[in-house]
């Protein structure tokens, strides 16, 4: 069925980036926009992840957006219940509920080049008209399990992390988790206690820092409320922290060092044998993986019923998993803490634009995008959490405030002004492109390790190459003759204070 109204803007998603793109533009006075959701309800990531122990391993004074702060919060870093309701909380406050559209999964969206508008398709055969289209899927919402041989024959229970099967009772189980990154970190001494006993399949070590958890007293809740200035204080301090922590994500740095440091004695504080010290020591530059914060991921390796096995996986039979070493363990159970798809920025979409080609075939195997947000070929079109625009040393929230002022400047510049279309210049791409791959030379991401950071060919696909103040001042104004448009006094009326 086909809405001939024709939407400002369609957004495709509810989670942090969407819904904080939906509250921009009802704070700036933009109306006559969607919020396209394929779920039964908002949440993105913090709705699907509920495995035990899920939570941020961001502080959460910093995960908010500043105009809606999380004063709310019982501790710094908060489970994914609490983040969805700050999410719930968000949508009920700038009144979101009347844009989304739950149970909408956005299936195509191709470029109409008569009507300048996007055509927005979903499952259930709806058809939505947009002069915008923000997809605002982020990076970490397709899971990944990998093509293990002989996995459709194993006679037990198995899920991915990010899909937990809650009614699949631990207790007693022998269970394998096979992955031990950021979200196996948390599950693992979760589920621990209760199982009877659990083997950890790891790649590869992680640098792991200590998370030192703070749970706020009900005193400081409540001068939270009474004064956010004192929370605002709290959030600035660590924001200034976290930035300056962008140091040691550089090659070679003493602050890399330093961060080598720190974890190499948070690894030797918890653990006592010297094997297993060596088994979860990285040999590679710290930051080039996700750095990963726990205080109660090793502690879980010092109990009897959980092992570590660092040999890599030949294939799963009926009863078990079988590795290169030819041993075979039997297991009732597999969880895949494998990971996402992090690279599949349509989120299984087609994106198809002008002359018909598809975004897969624009990016192959090497997603790129002006500012991280839009593409040359793909008019009208702004991503949210789009490639190269992922932190490693800070809150993500803090770059998708930044990207959501932006799109709202953009869409004001196409509502006020006499251009139908925008489209990014390739000369504009490219040049941005490449100073941002010069600069991850000299970024540990780039070091020799594998990692969800970079494609088959090495090259960084998902972070960004600098600070969060840089990015910000780089998307702080909407450039038309980024887009081959003239800059005049009328046409950059409406962009409003940053």
């Amino acid at each position: 069925m086909t809405n001939d109204h024709i939407y400002n803007a369609i957004i495709v998603g509810a989670g942090f980036s969407g819904l904080g793109q939906g509250a921009q533009f009802v704070q700036d006075g933009v109306d006559n926009f969607l919020i396209l959701e394929k779920g039964e309800r908002l949440g993105g990531v913090w709705r699907d992840n509920t495995y035990p122990g899920a939570a941020c391993d961001t502080q959460s004074v910093i995960y908010c957006f500043s105009y809606f702060l999380h004063l709310g919060a019982s501790r710094m870093f908060c489970s994914h219940d609490e983040l969805l309701r700050y999410l719930d909380n968000l949508a009920a406050t700038f009144g979101l509920e009347k844009y989304l559209r739950t149970n909408q999964h956005v299936t195509r969206a191709a470029w109409d080049e008569a009507e300048k508008v996007w055509r927005v398709s979903t499952a259930d055969g709806n058809e939505y008209l947009t002069r915008m289209l923000i997809p605002a899927w982020g990076q970490l919402g397709t899971p990944s399990i990998p093509n293990f041989e002989g996995l459709d024959s194993f006679e037990g229970d198995y899920f991915h992390s990010a899909r937990w099967n809650h009614d699949v009772d631990l207790k007693g189980k022998r269970v394998a988790s096979i992955g031990a990154a950021a979200s196996a970190v948390q599950y693992i001494p979760e589920i621990a206690p209760e199982v009877g006993q659990l083997t950890v399949f790891q790649r590869s070590a992680n640098y792991i820092l200590p998370r030192n958890q703070r749970i706020f007293t009900e005193e400081e809740l409540a001068e939270f409320q009474r004064d956010p200035d004192v929370y605002r204080e709290l959030r600035h301090s660590i924001h200034d922290e976290r930035e300056a922590g962008f140091e040691r994500t550089r090659r070679q740095t003493d602050a890399a060092a330093e961060g080598m440091k720190l974890a190499k004695e948070h690894l030797e504080n918890q653990i006592q044998d010297p094997e297993l010290r060596e088994k979860f020591t990285p040999h590679f530059d710290f930051g080039c993986k996700r750095i990963l914060r726990t205080d109660d991921y090793y502690p879980t390796f010092n109990r009897d019923n959980v092992s570590l096995v660092t040999e890599g996986i030949e294939r799963i039979t009926p009863k078990g998993i079988v590795t290169s070493d030819g041993v075979e363990r039997e297991f009732d159970v597999i969880i895949f803490g494998t990971g996402f798809h992090s690279q599949a920025f349509q989120a299984g979409t087609e994106i198809i634009g002008r002359d018909g080609l598809t975004l897969d075939e624009r990016w192959g195997n090497s997603p790129e995008a002006y500012l991280g947000m839009t593409v040359d070929g793909f008019p009208n079109l702004f991503i949210l959490y789009g490639p190269n625009t992922n932190l490693n040393h800070h809150s993500i929230v803090t770059m998708l405030e930044a990207q959501n002022r932006y799109v709202r400047q953009a869409l004001t510049q196409l509502l006020d002004g006499s251009e139908t279309e925008f489209e990014v210049l390739p000369e504009t791409l490219r040049t941005f492109n490449e100073k941002v791959q010069e600069d991850l030379e000299n970024s540990a991401y780039s070091s020799d390790c594998s990692s969800w950071y970079k494609n088959e060919d090495g090259k960084v696909i998902n972070n960004w190459s600098g600070t969060v103040a840089e990015y910000h001042a780089l998307t702080a104004e909407f450039n038309p003759e980024d887009f081959g448009l003239s800059r005049s006094d009328s046409e950059l009326a409406g962009q409003g204070a940053q």
